[in-house]
C-alpha cells in the first residue's frame, strides 16, 4: 500500500513571502525616513508634530479599513494597500528631485502612505488565520515559526538601509522599499481569491449592526464601537495584552522614531541607527526561538516575568544612551527579551478575537496604535526639544518602569 506524498503548504508560503517582502520595505523605511526628517529639518519637533498631524486621519483609514475587512475581499483589500504604500515612498525622491523636500510633503505623502499601510497592515492579520487553515497547519506553532521569519526579515531591513546610506543615497534605500512594496503586491496576487472571501454568517452579522451604506463616519463609529468591544469589554485578558502592547509601542516606538534618530543624528552617524534595530531584531529572532523551542518547560507566567524584567534592565541601560558598542549589546538584549512576551500577546490576539469580528477589532487595535504611538512621539519630541536628548531617554526609561510594574501585578496576569 503506497501512501500519497504530503502536499506542500503553497498557500502559506505565497502568503509569507508577500509578508516578508512588505515587512522588509517597511523595516528599512523606519530607519530611512525618519533620517531624512531630522537631515531636512533639524528639528526634533518637527518629526513629532508630523507624527501628531498624521494621527486622526491615519486612525480613520484604520477604523476604515477595519470595517471594510468585514465585508469586502481581503486579499484585494491588500493587494491595493501595497500598491498605495509604494506609491508614496517612491514619491518622495520624486518630489526631492523636482521641488524639494519640506515639511509639507511629508505631511501628504506621510498621509497617502497611511492609506496604504494601515488597511494593508490589517489585511494581513486578518488572512493570516485562513491561510493557515487552508494548508492544515497550527496556528499556534505557525505564530512562532512566523514571528521568528519576521524578525529575521527585520534584521535584514535596517542593516540593508543602513549600507544604502552609508554607502549610497537616501533615494537608493527609498526606491528599494517601494519596489519592495510592488513585489508584495504581485505575491499577494497569486493567492486564492476565496482565501480573502468573508465567511457568510460573518457577513450577515455586521450587516445587522450596521450598513456600510451609512456613510464614511458612520462606518468607523460601528467600527470603533465594535473593535473596542471585542478588545477592551469581553474579554478580560485581550484586554491587560492590548492595554500591554500599547505600552511596549509608545515607549519603544519613541525610542525608534525619535530619540535613537536624534541620538544618533547629532553624533554624526546616521547609518548607526540601522545596526542598532538589526542587533534588536536579531535578539528577537533568538528570542522568540528559544521560547518556541522551550515554551513547554516553563509556564506561560514564568516566560511573561522573564520577559518583561529582560526588557526593563536593557531599557533602563538603553535610556542612558551608553557608547556605542553597549548600546548595541542592550539592542541584543532588549528584542532577545521581548521574544517570548511579543508571542504570548499575539497569540492571545489571533486566539480570543473571534472571526466575524477580525476586521474591526484588528482596525481598532492598529488605529488606536496609530493614535498612541504619534502622541508618544510628539511628547516625547518636546521632552528633546527642552531638555535634550538624555533627557528624553531617561524618561522614556521610567516610563517602562512603571508599566513593568503594572503589568507584573496586574490581577489578569497573574494566573496565565
Amino acid at each position: 500500500m503506497t501512501t500519497s506524498p504530503k502536499k506542500l503548504p503553497t498557500t502559506t508560503i505565497r502568503f509569507v513571502a508577500s509578508s516578508a517582502l512588505s515587512l522588509l520595505g517597511n523595516s528599512m523605511a523606519a530607519v530611512v525616513i525618519p533620517l531624512i526628517l531630522l537631515a531636512r529639518t533639524g528639528d526634533a519637533l518637527a518629526a513629532g508634530t508630523l507624527a501628531l498631524v498624521c494621527a486622526v486621519p491615519q486612525m480613520l483609514v484604520g477604523l476604515l479599513g477595519g470595517a471594510l475587512l468585514d465585508v469586502a475581499n481581503r486579499r484585494n483589500v491588500s493587494i491595493v494597500s501595497d500598491l498605495i504604500s509604494a506609491a508614496s515612498v517612491a514619491l518622495l525622491p520624486v518630489v526631492d528631485i523636482l521641488w524639494g523636500l519640506d515639511f509639507g510633503w511629508f505631511v501628504v505623502l506621510g498621509l497617502l502612505g497611511a492609506i496604504g499601510d494601515i488597511p494593508g497592515m490589517t489585511a494581513r492579520d486578518t488572512l493570516l488565520p485562513a491561510v493557515v487553515e487552508r494548508d492544515g497547519i497550527d496556528l499556534q506553532r505557525f505564530l512562532g515559526v512566523n514571528q521568528s521569519l519576521e524578525s529575521l526579515i527585520t534584521i535584514v531591513g535596517p542593516a540593508l538601509a543602513a549600507v544604502l546610506i552609508g554607502f549610497g543615497t537616501d533615494s537608493m534605500a527609498l526606491w528599494a522599499t517601494a519596489a519592495l512594496s510592488c513585489a508584495a503586491a504581485i505575491v499577494t496576487l497569486t493567492l486564492p481569491r476565496s482565501i480573502g472571501k468573508v465567511g457568510q454568517a460573518a457577513t450577515e452579522e455586521r450587516s445587522s449592526g450596521a450598513s456600510t451604506s451609512k456613510g464614511v463616519v458612520a462606518a468607523a463609529r460601528a467600527s470603533l464601537a465594535d473593535g473596542v468591544r471585542v478588545l477592551f469589554k469581553d474579554d478580560a485578558l485581550l484586554r491587560t495584552a492590548m492595554l500591554l502592547s500599547f505600552g511596549i509601542i509608545m515607549v519603544m516606538g519613541s525610542f525608534q522614531g525619535l530619540v535613537l534618530p536624534f541620538h544618533f543624528t547629532q553624533q554624526g552617524d546616521p547609518a548607526g541607527l540601522g545596526y542598532v534595530l538589526s542587533f534588536m531584531s536579531a535578539g528577537l529572532l533568538a528570542g522568540s526561538l528559544v521560547y518556541t523551542a522551550l515554551a513547554p518547560r516553563l509556564t506561560k507566567r514564568t516566560w511573561y516575568v522573564l520577559s518583561l524584567l529582560g526588557m526593563t534592565a536593557a531599557v533602563v541601560v538603553m535610556g542612558l544612551l551608553p557608547p556605542y558598542p553597549v548600546m548595541l549589546a542592550v539592542a541584543l538584549l532588549l528584542g532577545f527579551s521581548a521574544g517570548p512576551a511579543s508571542a504570548l500577546l499575539g497569540f492571545f490576539a489571533f486566539d480570543r478575537i473571534p472571526a466575524a469580528h477580525r476586521g474591526s477589532a484588528l482596525g481598532t487595535q492598529n488605529a488606536l496604535v496609530l493614535v498612541a504611538a504619534p502622541v508618544a512621539v510628539f511628547l516625547t519630541s518636546a521632552v528633546v526639544e527642552a531638555g535634550g536628548v538624555a533627557i528624553g531617554a531617561l524618561i522614556l526609561a521610567v516610563c517602562w518602569i512603571l508599566i513593568t510594574i503594572w503589568a507584573l501585578f496586574t490581577k489578569t496576569m497573574r494566573k496565565l
